[in-house]
């Protein structure tokens, strides 16, 4: 278990007796987790980025049809001066 109590001047909030018991158990075994995590040897071990074999499930950004301004502003209700035209905004 964590002692808060040299942590409570950067606190933001006040917590009762037993919540502070709690929150400090809560919080030591998240701080045991990590402590058993740095016992790990990594030595030689190449750093992961994935777990899958995949180097990128996202296909490439390439354009395969393009569409001329023309075509495209011939479906807006307004337009003007090449630009799709709207109702302002404030």
């Amino acid at each position: 278990m964590i002692d808060i109590k040299p942590y409570e001047d950067m606190m933001m909030f006040d917590l009762p007796g037993d919540e502070r018991e709690l929150l400090g158990r809560r919080l030591g075994a998240v701080v045991d987790g990590f402590a058993e995590l740095e016992r790990v040897a990594t030595d030689g071990v190449e750093p992961l980025v994935s777990v899958l074999d995949r180097h990128s499930v996202l296909r490439e950004d390439v354009s395969d049809k393009l569409i001329t301004r023309d075509e495209l502003l011939s479906n807006a209700p307004e337009q003007y001066d090449g630009y799709f035209k709207v109702p302002g905004t404030i």
